[in-house]
C-alpha cells in the first residue's frame, strides 16, 4: 500500500518547488474499475477512449500478460512459461504498450492479473508457448525444477504449509522463498510497472506465505496491489484474509454471497452490511458480485452471474451505490462450457452478441458515475425499506437511489437529503440524462415510482438542466481558482487543542497549512490529527490502515514529528503528507537544504543489545535510516543475541526477518546475530533491505 511520505526542505518558497515536482509512485483504489476478462490489448484500448474514459471507471483489470501454455481454454491463460516473454493470447508486448498509454491518456488506470507460483503442466496442445518458447513441467526457459517446491498435490486446506508447498492441482509451485525466484517474480513486476501498470492483482495469494510474497513486493518497489484470498471457512487460519491486508486490498469472497444471499430472499438486511456480517474493514476489502471464476462455479458458488439477469443488474446497482470497499464490475463473454475459451471474434463494441459486456449495461455503468460523486460522503444516510425487497439509501447530500426488487412497481415519496432541484433519473436511459427527471423539493422530498426489478437514481452531478450541484464554492470564471471538491478544509488535532484551522487551496485540489508540533498529546493519547470539512464533526477525515489515505469517519492520525511542518491534503485521491519546513541559516546568510525522501516517520531498534527498549535510527539519505549499535554477544532468557525494528515504539508494526535473506517482514522472526563490537545498522525503508557493518 502507499505510505505517508514525509520529507525535509528548508525555506518555504523551496518547499513549494518541491510539492510541485512530487507525485505519488504507486495507484491509488479510486471508486469502481472493470475487470475485461480475456479481451485482447488492442480492444481495451479502444474501449478506454470510447467508453470507459468517458464513463468515469477508475481503471480496468487486464488478464494475464506473460507468456502461457498453448490452448483454447480461459484457464491456459493461468498456467505461465515466461515472465520475460510478454506475448500472450492477448497480444504482443508492443501492443500492450500501446494499450497501457491510450488507457493512460483516456485517464483509465491499468492493473495486470499476476500469476506467481503455480507454472505450465497442460500439454495437450504441445509444449510451445505463446510466445513460441519451448517448455516442459519443471523446465521453463528461465527457470529449472529446483526453483520449485517438491512434486506434490495440495490435500490439506487445513495445514497452511501443504497449501503453500504443494501445488495446486499438481501443477509446479514455485519456490517463492527461494532469492532467485522472488528477484525472477520481482524483476516481472517491476517490468509492468516501467511500462506503466499502475497496480497487480495477485492470483491466488492465499497459496503463498504473506511474508514471501511481501518479500517480492518490496524488491519490486512496492506497488500497489489487491489479493486473491478466498477465505473460505475451516481452512488454515493462516491463509485467512486478514493475514494478507498489510500488503494491499484483499478480495472479500465472502460479500458476493452475502448480496447474492438477500437479492435472491429480501433485502431489507442489506443496509447493515459490513463488519458485523464477518466481513473484512471497509479499507482493506475488494469487492465484487461476482468475478470470472465464481461466474463459472470454480471456487465456490453461491454468487449471481450475468445469467441472473434483471437480479445480477440490481445488485451490481447496489454495489455501486453503498459505501463499503472498493468495487469490481466483471465484464466477459458468453459461455455454456464452462472451460471455453474467449470467442474468436472480438468484441465489436459489444454488438455480436458473443461477448456479454455487463459493464456497458446502462445501470451499472452509470452507477459508477454515482459512485464517483458520492464519494465524499461516505455513509448511508435516510434508509427506507418496504419490510421485504424494497430498499432506498441516501448518500449524504450527494446522491439517493431506490432499489426495488419486487414483482411488482413501488411508488413512494422520500426524503432524500438533497438540495432542491430537478435531477436526472440516471438509470432510465444509456446517457445519464436521456431518460425522467426526478424533482427535489425545497424539503429534500421526491417522488419515486420504480418499475417491478428496476432501480432509480440521482446525484449532484447530473442535473436535468446540465448543471451540478456539489456544494463547491469554486468561480471557474476567476483566473486565480482552483479546482476542488472540499469547499472548506479545516486542521484538528492535539496541535491546536483539537480547535480548528483552516487550510487554504493553494492548487487544483491541494489544500495546505502550516502547523506547529511539539510532540505532545492530550489526556486521551499521544500526539495526533484529523481533517474535517465543516469545522463541526460533521464529515471529518482520518486514516484508518496509516497508508496516507484519508478515510471518512477514520481513526485519529497519530504522529511523532516536532516542529513546523506544511500539511497538504489532496481533496482527489485523498492522499495526505507532513513536510518539515526548517531554515538553518549559516553565517554568510545562506540556507542550508537537506531533502530525504522516506516512507517511515520514524523507526526504533529494539533487542538483546538494549533489554528491547527503543533505539531511534537516524534518516541520514533518500530512505535510508542508520543507526550505530554495541552489540556484546550477549542473550537474554528466551534466546541468543537478536533484535528486530519497531516504526512506533509500540510493536504496532514492527519487522523482523523470516527467511534470513537480507529483507525485512512485518511482524517477522527475530533476527539473530553473533557478532560482537560496535556495528551500523542500515534499514531502507523503500525496498525494506537492512544490514550490519
Amino acid at each position: 500500500m502507499p505510505k505517508l511520505t514525509f520529507t525535509r526542505c528548508c525555506t518555504r518558497a523551496a518547499l513549494m518547488s518541491l510539492l510541485m515536482l512530487m507525485s505519488l509512485s504507486q495507484a491509488r483504489a479510486g471508486t469502481a474499475f472493470v475487470h475485461l476478462f480475456e479481451w485482447s490489448w488492442p480492444d481495451i484500448a479502444q474501449e478506454c477512449e470510447d467508453f470507459l474514459g468517458p464513463k468515469g471507471f477508475d481503471a480496468v483489470q487486464i488478464s494475464p500478460p506473460q507468456e502461457h501454455v498453448a490452448g483454447t481454454y480461459w484457464w491456459t491463460r493461468y498456467q505461465p512459461v515466461s515472465f520475460t516473454n510478454l506475448t500472450s493470447r492477448s497480444g504482443t508486448e508492443a501492443e500492450l504498450q500501446d494499450m497501457i498509454d491510450r488507457c493512460h491518456a483516456a485517464g483509465v488506470k491499468i492493473y495486470a492479473d499476476v500469476v506467481m507460483n503455480n507454472w505450465g503442466s497442460w500439454q495437450d496442445d504441445g509444449n510451445y508457448g505463446s510466445g513460441g518458447d519451448y517448455w516442459a513441467p519443471w523446465s521453463y526457459p528461465d527457470l529449472s525444477a529446483s526453483d520449485f517446491h517438491s512434486s506434490c498435490t495440495i490435500s490439506d486446506y487445513t495445514n497452511a504449509e501443504d497449501v503453500w508447498y504443494c501445488g495446486l492441482y499438481g501443477m509446479p509451485d514455485l519456490d517463492t522463498s527461494a532469492s532467485y525466484a522472488q528477484s525472477y517474480a520481482a524483476t516481472y513486476l517491476q517490468k509492468l510497472s516501467n511500462m506503466g501498470v499502475d497496480g497487480f492483482r495477485i492470483d491466488a495469494a492465499k497459496h503463498m506465505r504473506p511474508s514471501e510474497i511481501n518479500s517480492i513486493l518490496s524488491q519490486a518497489g512496492s506497488p500497489w496491489v489487491f489479493l486473491e484470498v478466498i477465505g473460505a471457512s475451516g481452512e488454515a487460519s493462516e491463509i485467512q484474509p486478514d493475514q494478507y491486508t498489510y500488503m494491499g486490498l484483499v478480495t472479500e469472497f465472502a460479500y458476493g454471497t452475502a448480496v447474492a444471499g438477500n437479492f435472491n430472499n429480501q433485502i431489507k438486511y442489506l443496509g447493515e452490511l459490513g463488519t458485523d456480517w464477518g466481513l473484512l474493514n471497509s479499507s482493506s476489502a475488494l469487492v465484487f458480485i461476482d468475478n470470472h471464476d465464481r461466474e463459472r462455479g470454480h471456487g465456490g458458488s453461491g454468487n449471481l452471474n450475468y445469467t441472473d439477469g434483471a437480479t445480477y443488474n440490481l445488485a451490481n446497482v447496489y454495489m455501486l451505490a453503498y459505501p463499503y470497499g472498493y468495487p469490481k464490475v466483471m465484464s466477459g463473454y458468453a459461455f455454456t462450457d464452462t472451460d471455453a475459451g474467449p470467442p474468436s471474434t472480438g468484441p465489436q463494441s459489444c454488438a455480436n452478441g458473443e461477448w456479454v459486456c455487463q459493464h456497458r449495461w446502462g445501470n451499472i455503468a452509470n452507477m459508477v458515475g454515482f459512485r464517483n460523486a458520492t464519494v465524499d460522503a461516505w455513509s448511508v444516510d435516510n434508509w427506507w425499506d418496504n419490510d421485504n425487497n424494497a430498499i432506498a439509501f441516501g448518500r449524504g447530500a450527494l446522491g439517493f437511489v431506490f432499489i426495488n426488487n419486487e414483482s411488482y412497481t413501488v411508488s413512494q415519496s422520500l426524503y432524500t437529503g438533497l438540495p432542491a432541484g430537478e435531477y436526472c433519473d440516471i438509470l432510465r436511459g444509456e446517457d445519464e440524462c436521456s431518460g425522467t427527471v426526478i424533482s427535489v423539493d425545497s424539503s429534500g422530498y421526491a417522488s419515486f415510482s420504480v418499475d417491478a426489478y428496476s432501480a432509480s437514481a440521482i446525484h449532484v452531478e447530473a442535473m436535468a438542466d446540465g448543471s451540478s450541484d456539489d456544494g463547491s464554492t469554486d468561480d471557474s470564471g476567476d483566473d486565480d481558482s482552483f479546482t476542488s471538491n472540499f469547499s472548506t478544509l479545516y486542521f484538528r488535532g492535539t496541535a491546536n487543542s483539537w480547535g480548528s484551522t483552516a487550510m487554504t487551496l493553494v492548487a487544483d485540489n491541494t489544500w495546505q497549512a502550516t502547523i506547529t508540533f511539539d510532540g505532545e498529546g492530550d489526556d486521551s493519547g499521544d500526539q495526533r490529527f484529523k481533517f474535517d470539512l465543516y469545522a463541526d464533526w460533521a464529515s471529518n477525515y482520518g486514516d484508518n490502515d496509516a497508508d496516507g489515505y484519508l478515510d471518512l469517519t477514520g481513526a485519529d492520525i497519530s504522529t511523532d514529528v516536532v516542529g513546523e511542518y506544511l500539511v497538504t491534503v489532496n481533496d482527489s485521491d485523498l492522499s495526505y503528507s507532513l513536510t518539515a519546513v526548517s531554515t538553518d541559516d549559516t553565517d554568510d546568510d545562506s540556507t542550508d537544504t537537506t531533502v530525504y525522501a522516506q516512507s517511515f516517520s520514524s523507526l526504533y531498534a529494539r533487542g538483546t543489545f538494549n533489554d528491547w527498549g527503543c533505539t531511534a535510527l537516524s534518516l541520514t539519505a533518500d530512505n535510508t535510516w542508520t543507526l550505530d549499535i554495541a552489540f556484546d554477544g550477549s542473550s537474554d532468557s528466551s534466546g541468543s543475541q537478536r533484535y528486530k525494528v519497531d516504526l512506533y515504539c509500540d510493536w504496532s508494526t514492527n519487522y523482523g526477518d523470516n527467511n534470513s535473506d537480507g529483507y525485512l517482514d512485518q511482524t517477522g522472526a527475530d533476527i539473530y546475530t553473533s557478532v560482537t563490537g560496535t556495528y551500523t545498522l542500515t534499514v531502507n525503508d523503500s525496498t525494506l533491505a537492512y544490514s550490519l557493518e
